[in-house]
């Protein structure tokens, strides 16, 4: 079956003899065993429950693999796979979410670790990091919040000859659209509380891999560290996915007729967005994804004038997250992107202003985005910090 359909139809409780059309939660910390010294199929919520189960054999065949482990959130996720680089080393991408930069210089450094950061667009850049004994690969395509594409494909033909792991972050282009697994990655991660969700609810993360090894060593971590997502926010996801093709297709469209009029703008500098012919990635990303996603950031060339126009727009709601049904604006290097220090910001430009398209009028997103750009930075004002 198509994304569309699988999505929508299949068995929603697997042995339940009412046969519901909706998934049950199985809201429940433990389940009766039917002797004293044998286990059935589910006795403590934190090792498995059936309403997560559904949820992680549904998320494994949208991403065209074979497993699926869903953990409370993106970066327990993330957590999860760098156990797999243990006393190891792991080369990362120059453009990643700020929080998986803080996960890495902050966590996986202090436990021994070793993480170098690498421009994985570039093929001999990459090569070099790899002559060294590599035990993970992380990379985002598209990336956050540049918008940086990666040839997925070369990438793990490299990491196969050096006998390292590949993980793509794909959270911001969903798995109906990308299936990185197909392209020769290991392992698939996704921040959950964004497109899958697609109602900003739930807070979720889901790795997904065709490695049957691979998979087991990811749900021992989940139980043994009870990193497992609850019932109920399996059930919201579940619920979520069903929209999954109607949302992104509306936040699509809406996301490339607004990255074309930013880029015509006299006061936008740069438009960074997969979808636009002039992205240095389009060709690369067109080749291996069938969406351009919903996200976008774009350049002013003045800082104030960036805080300016976020904080004059009405229907984007100043938020750290994207993904959802709702539309967001931030600017990164004062929000999502703020735990990586200045030095290390590898080409992040202060002013950029990433915006996350929702299901809203167009119409009424676009005459909110020309709103905001009539306003003009005051020099006496300095730049603002806003968010949690």
């Amino acid at each position: 079956m198509r994304p569309a359909t699988r999505l929508v139809r299949f068995e929603a409780a697997p042995g339940d003899p009412w046969r519901p059309l909706s998934t049950p939660i199985y809201q429940t910390a433990a389940f009766e065993q039917e002797s004293a010294t044998e286990f059935g199929a589910y006795d403590y919520t934190r090792s498995g429950n059936p309403t997560r189960h559904v949820l992680e054999r549904e998320l494994a065949a949208l991403e065209d693999g074979a497993h699926a482990v869903a953990f409370t959130s993106g970066m327990a996720a993330l957590s999860a796979v760098t156990r797999l680089a243990a006393r190891g080393r792991i080369v990362a991408g120059l453009d990643l979410y700020g929080g998986t930069h803080r996960l890495l210089a902050h966590v996986c450094e202090p436990l021994g670790i070793e993480v170098e950061r690498v421009d994985l667009a570039d093929a001999l850049a990459s090569a070099r990091a790899l002559a060294r004994r590599t035990d993970l690969v992380l990379v985002e395509s598209p990336s956050n919040p540049l918008l940086g594409v990666v040839d997925v494909r070369a990438l793990a033909e490299l990491c196969r000859a050096h006998g390292a792991l590949l993980c793509v972050d794909g959270s911001l282009c969903p798995p109906a659209y990308q299936q990185p697994l197909a392209l020769g990655a290991d392992l698939v991660v996704h921040s959950a509380t964004k497109y899958l969700c697609g109602h900003g609810d739930v807070t979720a993360g889901v790795v997904s891999t065709r490695s049957r090894p691979l998979f087991e060593r990811l749900a021992f971590t989940q139980n043994a560290e009870g990193a497992g997502l609850a019932p109920f926010e399996c059930w919201l996801l579940l619920r979520g996915l069903k929209t999954l093709p109607l949302r992104f297709t509306a936040q699509q469209r809406h996301a490339r007729h607004l990255a074309r009029f930013l880029a015509a703008h006299p006061l936008v500098t740069r438009v960074h967005y997969p979808g636009l012919v002039t992205h240095p990635g389009h060709a690369l990303h067109r080749a291996q994804s069938s969406g351009d996603g919903a996200v976008l950031s774009f350049e002013t060339g003045d800082v104030e004038f960036s805080r300016r126009l976020v904080e004059a727009l009405e229907l984007f709601s100043i938020a750290v997250s994207f993904g959802s049904v709702h539309s967001q604006a931030t600017l990164p290097c004062h929000m999502s992107h703020r735990s990586i220090p200045a030095r290390e910001r590898h080409g992040l430009p202060p002013d950029l202003v990433r915006l996350s398209v929702g299901i809203e009028d167009l119409r009424d997103l676009r005459a909110d985005l020309e709103q905001a750009l009539l306003c003009r930075p005051a020099e006496q004002e300095t730049i603002g910090v806003r968010g949690p």
